[in-house]
């Protein structure tokens, strides 16, 4: 059987999607996405600005891309739908990442407002996709509210410190039956390639790539990563043992 992600209804043919917020030169975008195969793309929508030609990010995210715009900014549930509301009027269409971050310090997403902004947008037909501080009973009442996937951090956003989150991560994975897309924080593609381990349907990288010497480069690393990872699940990882076996057995050998 075909191994496809699906989200409300739709194939999508990758599993590494691209955030925008970091890269100091915009034209690195397209050439970033097609390194790495990219179908899903956010954009803060406080960037967007349509009636600039010349300076506007969205020129530069090529057409056949899913556009995600999110509601960065926000730091309650009115004002992601409102932010959400305007991505719509101005065309960037029914896709969005839902964040509200009302903490400066740490910039942790607030599961409540999420939760609120989550059931309002749905409603409204919105496919939301809300990035959220790992949490299974929250991550279940964003479902029921009608989320079409789950986004918890791996680490703090724009850390690069890798998936942090593990545990609590894996716990979502193996009971949550709508995808699970691992967001923020994840600094290296072998950190990526763990997340997919898990069992996480994609993973969402920006900062990673953006400030790499090599954004190009680190794109389609991080691609084969996340494909390796995605493999490595479906195999199924042989299993742990605490002491130490010989990979070949000594029995008829010590016979003879």
């Amino acid at each position: 059987m075909e191994d496809i992600l699906v989200i409300n209804g739709i194939e999508i043919k990758s599993r590494l999607f691209l955030g925008t917020g970091k890269f100091g030169d915009d034209s690195l975008i397209p050439k970033c996405v097609e390194a790495g195969g990219v179908n899903i793309i956010t954009v803060a929508l406080r960037r967007v600005d349509f009636e600039s030609d010349t300076d506007n990010i969205i020129r530069h995210i090529p057409k056949d891309c899913i556009l995600m715009p999110n509601t960065h900014g926000a730091r309650d549930a009115d004002e992601a739908v409102r932010i959400a509301r305007l991505g719509r009027a101005a065309g960037c269409g029914d896709w969005v990442k839902i964040e509200v971050v009302s903490d400066n310090k740490y910039l942790l997403p607030d599961n409540g407002e999420t939760l609120k902004a989550v059931d309002i947008l749905a409603k409204e037909g919105f496919t939301v996709m809300p990035y959220m501080t790992p949490d299974l009973y929250a991550a279940r009442r964003m479902r029921d509210a009608g989320a079409a996937s789950v986004m918890p951090l791996g680490a703090p956003i724009g850390t690069n410190k890798g998936f942090k989150t593990k545990e609590l991560v894996s716990i979502m994975c193996e009971e949550m039956d709508i995808p699970v897309v691992v967001d923020a924080g994840i600094g290296k593609p072998s950190e990526a390639a763990e997340c997919m381990e898990t069992g996480a349907s994609a993973v969402l990288i920006n900062t990673a790539i953006a400030t790499s010497g090599n954004p190009v480069l680190m794109t389609k690393a991080f691609a084969q990563a996340v494909k390796a990872g995605r493999n490595a699940y479906l195999a199924g990882p042989g299993a742990v043992s605490e002491s130490a076996k010989g990979s070949t057995p000594l029995t008829g050998f010590l016979r003879n």
